[in-house]
């Protein structure tokens, strides 16, 4: 769970994962399940795990991971089927709730700003990252204004990986980042 990227595309899910992305997350924001089950059998010989973002029935559908938000129903579900489940969080609290609902990741942040999520909360930094790294003994992967600069301080604060938007087209920059920090 080193390094995951956030894509909206075949062309940047394919880039990802040729650059060293462990896990390609697809982030089609309010796209019917159809499209995004099409998009996931197109990316099915993927080098990379596949996880989608938000929508339980095409996690199901495609037998892969599911990303949900706070608010995002199907956690349950998502546990019962035995799945990949990450859970967003930005404070110790909610961390703590992920775990004991079953998540087996959790992505945190926003560390830094980012212009990826303007509705994300404000940023949480190094010190909100490390708090919620040691309140959880299930990894957690650093998110919001993470590129190959930045990306080892996420490792070293705690954090098992990163996952990136924006930084795709540095991702093997970036992967060497977190490789180092390792």
């Amino acid at each position: 769970m080193r390094v995951h990227a956030l894509v909206f595309d075949e062309e940047l899910a394919r880039i990802a994962a040729a650059g060293g992305a462990t896990v390609v997350q697809l982030r089609l924001k309010g796209a019917p399940t159809a499209r995004i089950v099409e998009l996931g059998r197109a990316l099915a010989d993927l080098e990379a795990e596949l996880v989608v973002n938000d929508d339980l029935e095409a996690a199901l559908e495609l037998g892969c991971g599911v990303h949900l938000g706070q608010t995002d129903p199907g956690v349950k579900r998502a546990r019962e089927a035995g799945i990949v489940l990450g859970i967003s969080v930005s404070k110790r609290r909610e961390a703590a709730v992920a775990e004991f609902s079953g998540a087996t990741y959790l992505g945190a942040g926003p560390i830094w700003e980012t212009p990826s999520k303007r509705n994300g909360g404000a940023p949480i930094g190094l010190d909100g990252l490390r708090d919620i790294c040691l309140s959880v003994s299930i990894p957690v992967v650093a998110i919001g204004g993470i590129d190959a600069a930045n990306a080892g301080e996420c490792i070293r604060a705690g954090a098992s990986g990163v996952a990136v938007i924006r930084a795709i087209a540095e991702i093997e920059a970036l992967r060497a980042a977190v490789d180092a920090a390792l």
